[in-house]
């Protein structure tokens, strides 16, 4: 008798789950209030390396005595301090509306909703430029290189994600690559469907016979459904 797939499994849940009690905090801004509307200063308590996330996050601590953790700017410090709200000036790591922050600028950590806490760039050494202000919103481009309206209350925050240049260490060996995924309960390591019996997965037992085409309709069964996807064409095209 064959096996779930991984991804049947995944939805499932159970090993597969964020591992949220391994997690230092929610990296959010602070509740939307009045104080955004002016300003408030913020210290930076201290530099958290978070497990669950590739960036360093930065505790602040406000003058109403709140504390929030958020990803931390390249360039920030202990001490320093940080200001928020509609009328905080344009330094490295102050906390602005899009509206407040001009054309050209680095930002990260965005809003997709004003007051939302942050939901975009926020992994280690990206950041967004904002292009330009028009009637439907502010145009950002995003590190994919995709461009994207977004509502101009929207808070952001100035500078690059902090670590930049993780990606460029080699990992060695693949136990190194084992305990990355496992701080965050990622599957690891994934064997190939061809790599399998015939009982087990849709593209296995191929060792000693042809196989049968990868592509699969969009209505088929969970079961079936791996590979090309309801795909129009696949291999190379014609010159």
């Amino acid at each position: 008798m064959g096996k779930p797939l991984i991804h049947q499994r995944r939805g499932k849940g159970g090993v597969f789950q964020s591992p949220s009690h391994r997690f230092k905090a929610d990296a959010r801004y602070r509740n939307y209030d009045d104080y955004e509307k002016t300003k408030i200063l913020a210290s930076v308590v201290d530099l958290v390396d978070d497990p669950g996330r590739t960036a360093p996050l930065m505790l602040l601590k406000y003058e109403t005595g709140e504390e929030v953790m958020v990803p931390a700017p390249e360039g920030i410090k202990k001490g320093d301090v940080i200001e928020e709200g509609e009328e905080a000036s344009l330094n490295i790591g102050h906390i602005l509306p899009l509206k407040n922050i001009p054309e050209g600028y680095p930002v990260f950590n965005i809003e997709v909703t004003p007051g939302d806490g942050g939901k975009l760039v926020r992994s280690t050494g990206t950041c967004a430029f904002i292009v330009s202000k028009t009637e439907k919103g502010v145009l950002i481009k995003l590190p994919s290189g995709k461009t994207k309206y977004f509502n101009e209350k929207c808070r952001a925050t100035i500078g690059c994600v902090a670590g930049g240049g993780r990606t460029e260490k080699p990992l060695l060996k693949a136990g190194k690559n084992y305990h990355k995924m496992k701080a965050r309960n990622r599957w690891y390591p994934t064997v190939r469907g061809v790599a399998m019996n015939a009982v087990d997965h849709p593209h296995g037992g191929k060792e000693h016979h042809p196989g049968k085409p990868t592509t699969v309709k969009k209505t088929a069964p969970p079961g079936r459904k791996v590979g090309h996807i309801g795909a129009r064409r696949t291999g190379r095209r014609k010159r």
